[in-house]
C-alpha cells in the first residue's frame, strides 16, 4: 500500500539495522506492522535562556535554539523538536499512531507523535522528551519510532484536507500553531 499510494517517501521496504559503512544504527524501515521513521539532522533545541513562558496560544520561537547535527544532546528533563527524514501522504481511508522505539523508551527518552489523519501530507514533527537526569543522544537519519497505520473498510466523511488542517504539508521543524 505505502509504493501504490505513494505514503512515505523515501521508503524503506526492509528494515536497515546498519549504516552504509557497516556500523550498527537503530532500525528503520518496514517493520512486522509498520514502519520505523528515522529522525533528520534538523533540530530544535529547546532553551530556557530567553527566560519565556511555554504558551501554546501564544508561543514564542525564542524557547528553542536551532541544531544542525548528526546528533542532538538533550540536556536533562528537557526536551527538544525534530523532524522525519520520510514525507507522508496518508490516504483517505488511513489513519496512524507512532510511538517510541523500545531502544530510546529504555533510556528515558520519550518521543511524542500527534496520529497522522487521513489526507494528512508533510514531514513529521517529533517532540522528543528526556526524563532522565542526564543528558541524552539523539542520533539523526536513524530510527527513533514506529508508526502503525489503520486502514478502514470505509471513507472518512471529513479528512484532515477537507478541514484545511493548520499542518498540512509541514515542512522542516513546525512549532506549534492555534
Amino acid at each position: 500500500m505505502a509504493m501504490e499510494h505513494g505514503m512515505i517517501e523515501p521508503f524503506e521496504p526492509n528494515q536497515v539495522k546498519h549504516a552504509p559503512d557497516g556500523h550498527k544504527i537503530v532500525s528503520y524501515g518496514t517493520s512486522s506492522y509498520g514502519y520505523d521513521i528515522r529522525c533528520s539532522d534538523e533540530f530544535k533545541l529547546f532553551t530556557n535562556i530567553n527566560s519565556a513562558i511555554v504558551d501554546p496560544k501564544n508561543f514564542d520561537s525564542n524557547s528553542f535554539i536551532d541544531v544542525k547535527s548528526n546528533v542532538c544532546l538533550i540536556p536533562p528533563n528537557s526536551f527538544a523538536l525534530a523532524r522525519t527524514v520520510e514525507y507522508f501522504r496518508i490516504p483517505r481511508n488511513v489513519l496512524t499512531i507512532c510511538l517510541g522505539k523500545s531502544t530510546y523508551a529504555r533510556c528515558g527518552i520519550i518521543v511524542n507523535v500527534t496520529p497522522f489523519e487521513p489526507e494528512w501530507e508533510g514531514f513529521v514533527t517529533l517532540e522528543f522528551s528526556n526524563t532522565t537526569p542526564l543528558p541524552a543522544k539523539i542520533y539523526a537519519n536513524e530510527g527513533v519510532a514506529q508508526v502503525i497505520f489503520f486502514e478502514s473498510d470505509e471513507i472518512c466523511e471529513t479528512s484532515y484536507k477537507d478541514r484545511g488542517g493548520k499542518y498540512q504539508g509541514q515542512h522542516g521543524v513546525t512549532l506549534p500553531k492555534i
